[in-house]
């Protein structure tokens, strides 16, 4: 098959299980700073998702996530162009199920069920956890999330709990931050040039900035969350990194992707 991606969600998938010589090109996005695949982006041909360009292509395939808009699956199909789709997962073993599917798709089923395995021997590896600390994960945007996001089942993989309580994405809770601190911060998308801080932000409140300043914070690569996909894990062992070193223990655990 000859592939087409269409966004950078879908890139990554086209990047990490099909052969150079089958696609034919992917987003403007694959080689951006939040693209977990960026490197392996470098001189693959970009298109855009428009239909014209798609379709002048002549694919065998069309990868999508979002792009090519609402539309853009139902319109290729009536073409005659099969679209992969890549599904959404609100946990890990969601992701993992993704994973599959998509290298399914791509005719790269072996090489999906290597990237889920590693998955599976990398969180097994995570020590448990000796004491009950709690995360609170922050963006520029002064965004957190709770329970029913798969960054709140990234925390509790890493061995913690949440210190947002209330379910789904809220901006950050700065009254009870005031008076009550978490062990650890989870800072994404920090080092992004296009996530950053706007005059209404909740980050620009003293009580944010406090917590920054004052809380162990660990730094999470915008594209290690930016996509649900095999890469979350070394979010999750960054994060378990920096609670290990809270609990007092042997600070010289390592992980190779956590930085």
């Amino acid at each position: 098959m000859r592939i087409v991606s269409l966004d950078y969600c879908a890139d990554q998938y086209v990047l990490k299980f099909v052969d150079r010589s089958r696609i034919l090109g992917v987003s403007p996005d694959a080689a951006k700073q939040f693209s977990y695949m960026r490197d392996a982006a470098i001189d693959v041909p970009t298109i855009r998702s428009l239909a014209e360009d798609v379709i002048i292509q002549k694919p065998d395939l069309v990868v999508r996530s979002y792009g090519g808009g609402p539309n853009a699956a139902a319109f290729f199909k009536q073409a005659g162009i099969p679209v992969l789709n890549v599904g959404w997962a609100s946990d890990i073993e969601g992701v993992k199920s993704v994973i599959a599917q998509m290298a399914q798709g791509l005719g790269e089923a072996e090489k999906g069920q290597q990237v889920i395995d590693e998955m599976t021997a990398r969180l097994a590896a995570i020590p448990a956890p000796t004491k009950l600390l709690t995360a609170l994960y922050m963006t520029p945007s002064g965004v957190t999330t709770g329970s029913g996001s798969l960054v709140h089942e990234m925390l509790l993989a890493a061995g913690l709990t949440n210190f947002q309580t209330k379910a789904g994405w809220r901006t950050l809770p700065l009254e009870r931050l005031a008076y009550e601190q978490p062990d650890i911060i989870a800072a994404a998308f920090f080092e992004s040039k296009t996530n950053h801080k706007d005059a209404w932000s909740a980050m620009r409140n003293p009580i944010a900035r406090k917590q920054m300043k004052n809380t162990p914070t660990v730094s999470i690569e915008g594209s290690w969350t930016s996509c649900g996909a095999w890469f979350l894990v070394d979010a999750i062992e960054a994060i378990a990194s920096l609670r290990i070193q809270q609990e007092g223990r042997d600070t010289s655990v390592q992980y190779d992707n956590a930085k």
